[in-house]
């Protein structure tokens, strides 16, 4: 896939601690995959025995997405990153969206670590280098199942077209559906902690290996 990713010296700026890492993998995409949602379904279990909503308190890899929206310039309450958004989703006992065996899966990493975690078909993604930066006042971008979203001060993965992925939405432009055989998942982490990121990129790795016939992929860290 051969992708390189940088990150832009407003990004370096604001949050000097973020480390990323990016997971390709060749996989088969199905509608729904039964033994991963049992996978799921027990991991929710547990999950919510050791976490409360009050804990989301306590956890680095989301309060420090928060604090780099305000550093950025947008209010983390009002657009919420969809780590933190799954976890509370999560411990106030509701039920996970299902939506293809892709898309569930890379949701279930980003509760079990926290970090919002952007999911594309890499074969929509136009050109081959992808920058994070800041968005900006008026920069078109149309989130999934959201429309067009307001993306200043929100940090932002951007290819040659534009933006493609933000912590809070990604863009439907490179969404991933039943078609999509490359997987690129962005793991985003705010928190500086490049071991928790790297043990996030290998879990999405695994779980692709087990529910959806991933290959061996490969991992890059910026």
């Amino acid at each position: 896939m051969n992708f390189t990713f940088t990150i832009s010296e407003e990004i370096r700026q604001a949050c000097p601690e973020f480390v990323g890492a990016a997971v390709s993998v060749t996989f088969q995409n199905t509608e729904y995959s039964a033994p991963l949602w049992q996978e799921i379904g027990r991991f929710l279990a547990d999950y919510r025995v050791r976490y409360t909503v009050d804990s989301i308190k306590e956890m680095p890899s989301i309060q420090a997405t928060r604090q780099a929206y305000k550093r950025c310039g947008k209010d983390p309450s009002r657009y919420r990153p969809s780590g933190e958004a799954l976890v509370r989703r999560t411990l106030q006992g509701k039920e996970l969206y299902r939506v293809s065996t892709s898309v569930d899966l890379v949701n279930l990493a980003s509760i079990a670590y926290g970090y919002s975690i952007g999911g594309f078909d890499a074969d929509k993604i136009q050109g081959a280098a992808l920058t994070l930066g800041i968005g900006r006042e008026g920069e078109p971008y149309e989130g999934i199942g959201r429309g067009p979203l307001n993306i200043a001060g929100l940090p932002v993965w951007r290819d040659e077209l534009g933006g493609i992925g933000t912590p809070t939405s990604d863009n439907e432009r490179t969404k991933m559906d039943l078609q999509t055989v490359r997987l690129l998942a962005i793991v985003n982490g705010y928190d500086g902690n490049r071991q928790q990121v790297e043990a996030c990129a290998r879990y999405i790795l695994q779980l692709t290996r087990r529910f959806a016939g991933g290959d061996e992929g490969e991992i890059q860290f910026f």
